[in-house]
């Protein structure tokens, strides 16, 4: 990719980061009460319940469980990609967790479940970041 080492790539990196971030913190009721405009669970107890929804297969604690260690996942992918910090990697574990996301939610919710989110618009930008070799305004291009 010609200049992708330029503004493509940082607007992908803050896009993502905060695509990532932004849910934490509904989840954490941080962006508004549940039912407020603009927020889609409002607290921990309504994401959990929708965790549940995408991994039926396994027990409640389980999910509930695995919910919180996406979100940790979720943090760190947000953080590292707009700081630029391991960014390869933490694209292309962004693109992992997204896909596996997307999958999910087709099988127990639906096909057009993920495709009303930007559910594989994450999985392909974290793909297309992990393939720059230079990022510019980032950690890692300080490091070099």
């Amino acid at each position: 990719m010609k200049n992708a080492d330029t503004y493509p790539q940082l607007v992908l990196r803050l896009a993502l980061g905060i695509g990532f971030l932004l849910p934490v913190c509904d989840r954490l009721g941080i962006l508004g009460a549940p039912g407020e405009k603009n927020v889609n669970w409002g607290n921990w107890e309504n994401f959990a319940n929708y965790t549940n929804l995408i991994l039926p297969v396994v027990s409640p604690a389980v999910a509930n469980f695995l919910g919180a260690i996406v979100s940790i996942l979720e943090v760190v992918f947000g953080f590292c990609l707009i700081l630029g910090f391991k960014t390869r990697l933490m694209a292309l574990g962004s693109a992992l967790l997204t896909l596996i996301f997307g999958i999910l939610m087709a099988i127990f919710l639906g096909i057009y479940a993920p495709f009303g989110y930007p559910v594989f618009v994450f999985t392909g930008g974290g793909i297309l970041l992990s393939c720059v070799e230079k990022f510019k305004w980032s950690l890692d291009d300080l490091a070099t």
